[in-house]
C-alpha cells in the first residue's frame, strides 16, 4: 500500500477574467490603426453602371482621379473640376501629379501605375479626353474607368 495519495480534483476551467481587457484592448487597436478615407471628395458623383467588370489585383498601385461637378459651387462654380488626392488640379497639371504619384512607389513599381478615373456620368467627353491625353503624355498608360455594377431588375 503506497502512504500517498494522488489528487485528481484538478479544475479544467479556462479562467475569463482578463477577456473582457483583451477583447477591448484589440477593439481600440483596430479602432487606432484603421485608416476609413484618405481623401475627402469634393465633386459630386454618380457613376455610370456597367456590365462587364474586373476587378483589381493589387490595389496600392492605383491612384484616383476625381472629375465632377463641385459639392460647393458658390465658391468653385459649377462647371466640371477634376480632383486629385485632395485638391483641384487643372489638366495640365496631371502630369506633374502623375509624376508625384510614381515618385511614392518604389522603382519596379512605376511603370505599372494604374489610374483610376471616377467620372460623373453628366461630365462631357472633352474634358475627360483632355485628361487621357496629359496621362498619355505622363506615360500612364494604365487607366482604369470606375463604375457600379449594373443590376438587373
Amino acid at each position: 500500500m503506497s502512504k500517498f495519495k494522488k489528487k485528481s480534483n484538478t479544475s479544467q476551467e479556462i479562467p475569463t477574467s482578463a477577456l473582457p481587457d483583451i477583447i477591448f484592448m484589440l477593439l481600440f487597436f483596430f479602432m487606432v490603426t484603421t485608416v476609413l478615407r484618405e481623401t475627402t471628395i469634393n465633386v459630386k458623383q454618380h457613376v455610370p453602371e456597367a456590365t462587364e467588370l474586373r476587378k483589381l489585383q493589387r490595389k496600392s498601385l492605383v491612384s484616383y482621379l476625381y472629375i465632377g461637378e463641385p459639392k460647393n459651387t458658390v465658391l468653385y462654380g459649377d462647371e466640371p473640376k477634376i480632383q486629385a488626392n485632395d485638391v483641384f488640379i487643372e489638366p495640365k497639371d496631371v502630369v506633374l501629379w502623375v509624376s508625384k504619384e510614381k515618385d511614392k512607389l518604389t522603382e519596379a513599381e512605376r511603370d505599372q501605375i494604374t489610374i483610376a478615373l471616377k467620372a460623373d456620368e453628366d461630365v462631357k467627353m472633352g474634358l475627360i479626353s483632355d485628361v487621357q491625353l496629359q496621362l498619355r503624355e505622363a506615360n500612364a498608360r494604365k487607366l482604369m474607368y470606375t463604375v457600379r455594377q449594373k443590376t438587373d431588375l
